[in-house]
């Protein structure tokens, strides 16, 4: 499965000649979506955790050439990650998101770990500034903010267009952050994240009526469980993660059938065995055993190198969807050698792993 999924991310075309990794290949129009910092984040740590796993020095130069192509994206004149690239400025609005930032803080913070440059912690630190200054206001987190203004979008009922406990995933950003500068700055802005997550997440899920966008709200529920992990020894955060996990997946198994997203399995696998790991919630390895199931099998076998090993999106009303994703290939990768290290004994990673 990592050999397969190494090769997906190396061959398909998906990661492009500069560095850049698209947001989704389009299956029937065989084409990809545009270049995204976001998704490029989440491929260095997918690429790492491959190198780390299988040991294929390819994978960690192509980590280090998006690593390199994420330090050119940044904005020096407007002091901001744009949320989209082309290689001539075309894209549709120039706008930075506070998500994206976190995730590729935390994907260049990994890199600066695995090979000690140092370029890629400075970028990591002013993504890091970014965050605190331009989005956190008096009483919550801008979810979008417009180039070179600075000003926030509007806000709607999206989940991606409002503040929420999603937000507290890429608020890990700023506890990595202050670990490796000594900035106690950065972990107070984590701490006031975390605190009003706690005290908002449990309606997040009620939000959604529709029963299709459900999940994709799931998946985003996913990450307040994932960001819980760090602090998991809390007895607030303890309880929030239990109730968590069983509201997960109780929806997840109530709405599967008619909209099924391949990394909302992971993401929830994830969090149970690194909350397992962490003596924070038991294991339900029946519930476990049937995640990784459901995961595993949107792992695409084909003839063609532009799809074989990568992980579809999802399915809907059991039909598969008409994308690969480099996101579901990354969460699902981990979750399952995650899944297979605990089945062998192995000891689960640092939470500083998760991707």
């Amino acid at each position: 499965m990592l050999q397969r999924a190494s090769r997906w991310f190396l061959r398909s075309g998906i990661q492009e000649p500069g560095g850049g990794v698209a947001r989704y290949h389009f299956i029937a129009e065989n084409c990809n979506a545009r270049v995204s910092t976001e998704i490029t984040g989440y491929t260095v740590s997918a690429l790492l955790e491959l190198h780390e796993r299988t040991g294929n020095p390819d994978c960690l130069n192509a980590a280090i050439r998006a690593g390199d192509f994420l330090r050119g994206a940044w904005d020096s004149d407007a002091l901001a990650m744009p949320f989209e690239w082309s290689a001539n400025g075309d894209v549709p609005a120039r706008h930075s998101y506070f998500f994206d930032n976190g995730i590729i803080v935390r994907a260049l913070i990994r890199l600066w770990r695995a090979t000690g440059e140092r370029g890629y912690l400075d970028t990591a630190v002013l993504c890091g500034e970014s965050m605190s200054s331009d989005f956190v206001n008096l009483h919550d987190i801008h979810p979008i903010i417009e180039l070179t203004s600075k000003q926030p979008l509007p806000r709607d009922a999206r989940w991606s267009r409002s503040s929420d406990c999603y937000q507290l995933k890429s608020a890990l950003a700023w506890l990595e952050l202050a670990e490796e500068t000594g900035n106690h700055l950065f972990e107070a802005d984590f701490e006031t994240a975390l605190s009003r997550a706690l005290q908002t997440h449990s309606a997040f899920l009620e939000k959604e009526p529709d029963s299709h966008r459900m999940m994709d709200r799931l998946h985003a529920y996913c990450y307040f469980l994932e960001a819980l992990l760090p602090c998991a020894g809390r007895d607030p955060v303890r309880q929030a993660l239990s109730e968590g996990v069983s509201r997960a997946s109780t929806f997840l198994r109530a709405i599967r059938n008619g909209f099924e997203r391949s990394d909302v399995n992971a993401q929830l696998l994830r969090v149970r065995l690194w909350a397992h790991s962490l003596n924070a919630l038991p294991l339900n390895e029946g519930q476990a055993a049937e995640e990784a199931a459901w995961a595993a099998q949107y792992q695409i076998s084909s003839h063609d190198p532009r799809l074989d090993g990568a992980f579809n999106f999802g399915s809907l009303n059991g039909e598969r969807t008409n994308f690969t994703n480099p996101v579901s290939t990354a969460f699902c990768l981990q979750a399952l050698s995650l899944y297979e290290d605990f089945l062998r004994g192995v000891p689960t990673p640092d939470w500083r792993k998760l991707i």
